[in-house]
């Protein structure tokens, strides 16, 4: 058997300004955007650079339920990795972009990481794994 996550679901204020963020400030790419009208609302996924299994969808809060968790799917924790090939590229024009880091640089036993927030104030871990 093989299974895969295929789409991780990132509740959102507004589409355009989500899209705008991770596809300008982390360099996602646009996957996917088609409005469905039965439903009135998007299907946009995004994916990072080189990324071939696992998509965010961006999922406008459509309740006021659900716009109490915009930025804080997790309660306050680190929430998605996002893995790079080279830390201090990704580091440096993060903090270039106004990224905000809420946890430095370090090294730990499985890589150097960094927390940064999204525009909404999820948590994320910046993450270069050992190779």
């Amino acid at each position: 058997m093989k299974q895969s996550l295929a789409y991780i679901a990132l509740v959102v204020r507004d589409y355009d300004e989500a899209i705008d963020f991770y596809t300008k400030k982390l360099h996602f790419n646009l996957i996917e955007d088609t409005y469905l009208p039965e439903e009135k609302k998007r299907w946009v996924l995004i994916a990072p650079p080189g990324s071939t299994e696992t998509k965010i969808l961006l999922a406008r809060a459509s309740k006021s339920e659900q716009e109490n968790f915009i930025g804080n799917q997790s309660g306050g924790r680190v929430f998605l990795f996002l893995n790079t090939d080279d830390f201090w590229r990704d580091y440096k024009e993060m903090i270039d972009l106004g990224i905000e880091f809420v946890r430095p640089p370090k090294d730990a036993p499985y890589g150097t990481v960094a927390v940064f927030k999204d525009l909404y104030g999820n948590l994320w871990d910046l993450l270069q794994l050992n190779k």
